[in-house]
């Protein structure tokens, strides 16, 4: 990392003995990045800030562990990964970011153990999860958090659980498949997270039906450009003149290069890592793949430009780029890359058609 001042808060946050601390080392870094929004190129602004994140995320993990062991709780059982799904398995979080996790552990070689283990790491996520809100993390709005029972499960029954969700593909058990498909160990023994991917390729392998319901899942948020070139924005309440970034131009294209990336089995989270295993997989051609890049990028670069709400002790935004933002240029530069968006989606709908 060649940003000194990152540098040093990944030091200090390896070092932090309780969550307060780290709870200070948290706003140092959200000023810093801040102050460094325009001032470097977004890739690397992303790695940065995402690397503290996942530094926070691990060091909360740390001292859970240790705040159990106080409690008379010793050490883990069995080994276990912690999983970030959504932004944060993307490697894609904004300043602002929830949770969105999950914990799988090895399964414990004695029977008799299996519900003291359940019951530990359910003990263990449920202090993660309040030391990460006290961090300014708020709990996933959809519950797919780790102090969650249905997201926190050992291995054999992660596997009983995909299975069912590709057997019987309803609309909230694809989400839950795309979910999973975003998903990296952040913490812990990795291999468990390698293993339930493994899992899953094969599972869709067995059921090549999913891929139906998955384009449906994918193509549910619409690129925000009209027929004739317009943005859609925002015509009521406080948002009125905005356009929804989030949700009508960065989901759209995640979703779409999800769905290739599925297909082709990449084990890749990222989206920009995932446009570039396609192109080697011969999947973009050159073209393509710098169009989709500087597309995608500039989503990204729009993202960290969307209001920043702060509520209690806890960041948040709503993914509305405000009119005031919205300049001559910067709409020009959005329709340009609204259209590769909608152009990809087509595509990827005329690719999934046939093969279903």
């Amino acid at each position: 990392m060649n940003d000194p001042v990152c540098a040093q808060l990944l030091t200090l946050i390896s070092q932090a003995d309780d969550f307060k601390t780290l709870r200070g080392l948290r706003d140092q870094f959200h000023e810093h990045m801040e102050s460094l929004l325009f001032e470097q190129p977004v890739e690397q602004f992303y790695e940065h800030l995402n690397g503290v994140h996942d530094a926070l995320i691990q060091r909360a993990v740390v001292l859970s562990e240790l705040q159990l062991a106080r409690m008379g709780n010793s050490s883990p059982p069995v080994p276990y990964a912690y999983l970030l799904f959504g932004s944060g398995g993307r490697e894609e979080q904004t300043l602002s970011s929830d949770q969105d996790s999950g914990l799988i552990y090895q399964d414990p070689p004695n029977s008799m153990q299996q519900e003291a283990v359940r019951s530990y790491f359910f003990d263990l996520a449920s202090v993660i999860t309040q030391a990460l809100v006290q961090i300014g993390y708020p709990p996933c709005d959809g519950n797919v958090i780790s102090a969650n029972a249905d997201w926190n499960m050992p291995l054999s029954e992660w596997k009983e659980k995909l299975n069912g969700w590709f057997e019987d593909p309803n609309w909230e058990r694809v989400r839950y498949l795309l979910i999973i498909a975003d998903g990296r160990c952040v913490y812990g023994a990795g291999v468990l997270a390698d293993e339930l991917k493994n899992h899953f390729y094969s599972d869709l392998l067995r059921n090549p039906a999913v891929a139906v319901h998955m384009l449906s899942n994918t193509m549910r948020h619409k690129v925000l450009i009209g027929v004739f070139g317009q943005l859609l924005k925002e015509q009521y309440g406080e948002d009125a003149g905005s356009l929804d970034v989030k949700y009508g131009a960065y989901i759209p294209m995640v979703n779409a290069i999800r769905l290739m990336a599925i297909q082709a089995e990449l084990r890749e989270t990222s989206t920009l890592d995932r446009i570039d295993a396609l192109h080697r997989l011969g999947k973009f051609v050159d073209g393509d793949m710098r169009v989709y890049r500087e597309a995608f990028k500039l989503f990204l670069r729009l993202r960290l430009m969307t209001t920043e709400r702060f509520t209690g002790s806890i960041y948040a935004n709503n993914g509305k780029l405000a009119k005031r933002r919205l300049t001559k240029d910067l709409i020009e530069e959005l329709k340009v890359g609204l259209r590769v968006g909608k152009k990809l989606q087509r595509r990827v709908h005329k690719e999934m058609d046939g093969r279903t």
